[in-house]
């Protein structure tokens, strides 16, 4: 019975020291690693500096989380705390600092210096400070998150190929409305040679930026056109732009027409309507499959990279097309004599012997 009791005796004051203890210095906290923490605390201290809070200590002086000075301790100031509260119970010969939290000082210490807080405030719970007690509080500086950015999930990453193909849809029904002549032209390119056009996308697509520089030196030279280079870099950007958008659309046309059937469709421009649909639905699809596995970073980085590859070929190609057809407007046989002009006497019978006439027109005579 009696050991019983001694244990039980024994048992409640082990409960009860805990709550009786005083906190220790926490000098030995755990802190948040340098590399990251220091030196987002040094960026929002010179915020904080620059809006006229001049008494903040450099970062190095800054442990990171909460920190308490023990009773009967004496430590040497300045002591700060960055996102985290501080709590005083001993003597501190200096300043007290919490950037970001409380700092309190509990009964029995005693601070020789000042108490700051910014972003929290000052509490005196029994104790004394000496210097000036502040307390700024009000919103965070904007410290940019170093954080870094998360994935997008399968349902947003499916949004976002929804939306790619509702803007190509509407793109390219407004150029079957107002330029198919034009696409039309870069379609025949493609036939003409897919090959020849991807190697001179290829060169479009390298020699784009030194085009440009180039462009912009030739504007410099004179003070009209150093004013000008402003609108003259985003008329290029606007008509590079326009060249691979025109490009892709043949593509996606010239691939949905070898897919589209003529069935029901009484006009040649319903049939190539359906042949762009059909080509844009092909390739964005590719980029579906691949948001539906977003949630597999394997599989999903594996199905990026193979989308990623065949719509730049593909852009690739209509941008070399594009080229090569002038935006659609030079197309085979234009200008080259292979096509015979048609007048009023194209009806004639051709004369494929010498000395044989043509056949004449009848001339209706009107009697009067």
């Amino acid at each position: 019975m009696r050991a019983v009791l001694a244990f039980a005796a024994l048992a409640l004051g082990s409960l009860r020291a805990p709550a009786q203890a005083r906190p220790l210095d926490s000098a030995r906290a755990p802190q948040a690693p340098k590399d990251t923490t220091t030196a987002r605390v040094a960026q929002e201290i010179e915020q904080r500096r620059a809006a006229g809070e001049k008494y903040l200590p450099d970062a190095d002086n800054f442990s990171f989380g909460d920190r308490a000075i023990a009773a009967n301790t004496r430590v040497d100031g300045p002591i700060a705390v960055a996102h985290g509260n501080l709590d005083v119970y001993g003597t501190v010969d200096g300043d007290v600092v919490a950037l970001d939290g409380n700092v309190r000082v509990h009964k029995g210490a005693h601070v020789t210096g000042d108490a700051w807080a910014a972003g929290g405030s000052v509490i005196i719970d029994g104790g004394v400070v000496e210097g000036v007690r502040r307390a700024i509080a009000g919103p965070r500086p904007t410290v940019p998150d170093l954080r870094p950015a998360h994935p997008l999930g399968t349902w947003e990453s499916a949004k976002l190929v929804i939306g790619w193909f509702a803007l190509l849809t509407i793109i390219g029904l407004g150029v079957m409305i107002f330029a198919e002549p034009n696409l039309d032209g870069v379609v025949i390119a493609l036939e003409r040679g897919f090959a020849r056009s991807f190697w001179l996308g290829l060169a479009g697509q390298l020699l784009m930026m030194p085009a440009l520089l180039v462009l912009v030196v030739a504007l410099a030279i004179t003070v009209l056109g150093a004013l000008l280079i402003p609108f003259a870099i985003v008329a290029y950007v606007i008509a590079a732009a326009g060249l691979v958008t025109l490009g892709f659309l043949a593509v996606a046309r010239l691939t949905g027409g070898a897919l589209a059937s003529d069935r029901g469709t009484t006009s040649p421009r319903g049939v190539h309507l359906r042949a762009l649909f059909l080509g844009l639905g092909l390739y964005l699809g590719i980029w579906m499959i691949a948001a539906l596995f977003a949630w597999n970073p394997v599989v999903g980085a594996i199905l990026r990279a193979i989308a990623i590859a065949v719509v730049w070929v593909a852009a690739t190609v209509g941008l070399g097309a594009a080229i090569a057809s002038r935006a659609g407007t030079q197309r085979a046989g234009v200008g080259s004599g292979s096509h015979p002009t048609t007048d009023e006497f194209a009806w004639q019978t051709p004369t494929p012997v010498s000395g044989v006439a043509a056949a004449t027109r009848k001339q209706v005579s009107s009697v009067r």
